[in-house]
């Protein structure tokens, strides 16, 4: 048989049985006579529906032949559709000549190439006398180099559409599970505390009395009575929370107050949905790559690559001096934390509307009218330790903002817990024209006082020895005193309560508390100014201490302490920023600043222990005394520049007569002051010289 019959022998076989390849049942295997000298290889060279025909001559002595279009189709129409036929242009240089051919499908072409390549065009079907061979290879549409040239050559194109690129991966695949973190830490779903298998558990281990999980105390630091105290605070803060209101609630305070305590154990002790933010935590942060991080991790934003922000500062350095703009691929503080506050007002919404179903009877409402209509669905934001700083307004004011939006799109309630009396200046940037909902927590009276630590040491007995509380009643001698000398600040009558708990007397544990306190005014206020540059000078703080230990009631009219000397310059910006610090805390009325007393109560003994202090005290008030001569001298030389030159005038009116008389006033009662001053700074310095 010649090679035609077995080709149609084999078709006709392949017509009644089909093969049909398992991953395309629709397509069937053909088979045509291979004409050539196929090329068995296995170089990674893909197969694509273009070949490109090279024209070779047959032998050494020979010429090839270069085809016509027509001459192509016949010879290669065959194996498939042709699409099209390119033959090499005229004016290229490139020898062996060649021809493309672009099939309809792969497959076509691959057939042509099998069957095809090596393939003798002889002279009786036009290939020349020695005759023309085929050379035939794929040809890729796009050529790998091309692309690679593309992009090297288009800096400006392809590093920002890179840059959009993985923007764009990033907001598909990781917003959603950052989302589903965030309404895990809305919900407290890691909380397994709340879950009935825990809690069975916990009872059954705690009645074997072998492994004891949690707290057995319902009020393990005796804060009972100060909640019965403030229950009137605690009733309108949960008042507040059944109401749609677009504002924020403000809780103020004084460090040590129980701020936190208060929102968190009681207000919202039954709430599920919320989510506490610490600014502190955020001020404290240094750079930006700690600050998202610890922002992220706050609210249960994961994954974060906070590292990336540097790599990408990098990359986008080098794009700039490359193109000379900035690629995008990093992004600024604002940014990262837009993202991250964005997708936790995404995650609270989801969270909100949780409890919709459609055969509810306000089913017909949309989101937004459904959590208006139901406040008591919203998760709380907790924002503690909100103190506004310079140095971290982006942060803050980011944070203020995205809190402004969830309150007005009723998408949360907002509570801030500060310690700054100034807060409504950076919230009121955020929420014009609002009346924020505040409460004022000051120090407990006296008797609360006396009942909290009674309760704290009545709670640590029952749960210690059976001697314990007898012990400790016997050591109460004086406690009243104590507890009056501390005031109201929590924090310090449970230091107190520790210390008694330990075997210390009330009197010995108060001591100790004011011997910290001195310890800390002293460093802070009085040492630590030499390495810093607050808004204070330690003679400033001196004359405050001073003159608040020797007050009789404890406290300073606000407006007699600015018209004293060292507060001449800037000494409302100075105040608060000693009230700030805690030093002092400025008592208003009617919102205008009234009264001047200690940050704590326990201050004003601490203040008390430092007058007592003679060689301190003589030093500072030293130090006050040449402050004072220096502002008398340098009124004395403004004075005398004036005198200077109305005396260089050629006449005096007689109008200017008056001015001199004032200006020498002036002069006098400059130098009366020095010589004063003066004298009482020979008695301290001959003090000093005495002292052993």
């Amino acid at each position: 048989m010649n090679d035609e019959d077995i080709r149609a022998a084999v078709q006709e076989h392949l017509d009644k049985h089909p093969i049909k390849p398992w991953y395309n049942p629709f397509q069937t295997a053909d088979i045509d006579l291979v004409r050539g000298r196929p090329w068995i290889e296995d170089l990674a060279r893909i197969p694509s529906q273009t070949l490109k025909v090279e024209f070779l001559p047959n032998s050494t002595d020979g010429t090839a032949v270069v085809f016509t279009q027509e001459a192509l189709y016949t010879l290669f129409r065959p194996f498939g559709k042709l699409l099209d036929i390119q033959p090499q242009p005229l004016e290229s240089k490139v020898e062996p000549r060649y021809a493309t051919l672009r099939f309809i499908r792969p497959r076509f072409a691959v057939m042509a190439r099998n069957c095809m390549h090596g393939y003798v065009v002889s002279a009786a079907e036009g290939g020349g006398k020695a005759g023309t061979r085929f050379k035939i290879n794929y040809e890729r549409k796009i050529k790998m180099s091309m692309i690679r040239d593309w992009i090297v050559n288009h800096p400006r194109i392809v590093i920002p559409a890179l840059a959009a690129l993985v923007a764009a991966i990033t907001v598909i695949i990781f917003d959603p599970v950052r989302t589903f973190f965030i309404k895990m830490k809305i919900k407290s779903s890691l909380h397994t505390e709340e879950y009935p298998v825990v809690q069975w558990i916990r009872k059954q281990v705690s009645k074997a009395n072998r492994i004891y999980f949690g707290d057995r105390r319902t009020d393990p630091r005796g804060l009972a009575a100060i909640w019965e105290d403030r229950q009137n605070d605690i009733s309108q803060l949960q008042a507040w929370l059944t109401e749609t209101v677009e504002t924020f609630i403000v809780i103020y305070g004084p460090r040590g107050s129980g701020k936190r305590e208060l929102i968190l154990d009681q207000a919202l002790k039954g709430h599920k949905y919320k989510v506490v933010i610490d600014c502190k935590q955020l001020q404290d942060a240094r750079g930006d790559t700690a600050k998202i991080s610890r922002a992220a991790a706050q609210v249960g934003y994961r994954p974060v690559f906070s590292w990336m922000n540097s790599i990408s500062s990098f990359i986008d350095l080098a794009a700039q001096g490359m193109i000379g703009t900035k690629a995008g691929f990093s992004e600024t503080l604002d940014a990262q934390l837009s993202k991250i506050w964005q997708n936790t007002a995404v995650a609270m919404k989801r969270v909100a509307l949780e409890g919709r179903h459609k055969d509810d009877k306000d089913a017909h409402m949309s989101d937004d009218e459904y959590l208006e209509a139901h406040p008591e669905k919203r998760p709380v934001v907790v924002i503690d330790n909100f103190v506004y700083e310079p140095e971290n307004s982006i942060v803050l004011d980011k944070l203020t903002e995205w809190a402004a939006g969830l309150t007005t799109a009723n998408v949360a309630h907002v509570i801030f817990l500060t310690t700054d009396s100034s807060f409504s200046k950076p919230l009121s940037k955020a929420l014009p024209n609002q009346v924020f909902r505040t409460i004022v927590l000051g120090d407990c009276s006296l008797e609360v006082g006396r009942r909290f630590v009674l309760s704290h040491l009545d709670t640590e007995a029952n749960d210690g020895a059976e001697g314990l509380k007898e012990s400790t009643k016997q050591n109460l001698a004086g406690l009243d005193d104590c507890i009056k000398v501390l005031g109201g600040r929590i924090t310090d009558l449970e230091f107190m309560a520790h210390r008694i708990e330990a075997g210390e007397t009330p009197q010995a544990a108060v001591g100790r508390i004011i011997d910290q306190s001195a310890s800390e005014i002293l460093k802070i206020f009085i040492l630590g100014t030499d390495s810093v540059t607050p808004q204070w000078t330690r003679e400033q703080a001196w004359h405050l201490i001073k003159t608040l230990a020797h007050a009789k009631d404890g406290s300073l009219l606000y407006t007699k302490v600015l018209l004293s000397d060292l507060f001449k310059d800037n000494g409302e910006a100075t105040l608060r920023a000693l009230e700030q610090a805690e030093l002092i805390s400025i008592g208003s009325v009617k919102g205008f600043p009234r009264w001047i007393k200690p940050g704590k109560p326990v201050y004003h003994a601490a203040f008390q222990q430092l007058i007592e202090n003679k060689t301190l005290k003589n030093r500072l008030d030293l130090v006050i005394l040449g402050q004072l001569i220096g502002q008398e001298n340098k009124s004395i030389s403004k004075y005398e520049e004036e005198l200077q030159v109305l005396g260089s005038l050629p006449k005096h009116p007689r109008e200017l007569t008056s001015r001199i008389e004032w200006l020498l006033r002036k002069i006098q009662g400059s130098q009366t002051k020095i010589l004063q001053y003066e004298s009482d700074s020979a008695i301290l310095t001959k003090l000093l010289y005495s002292e052993k």
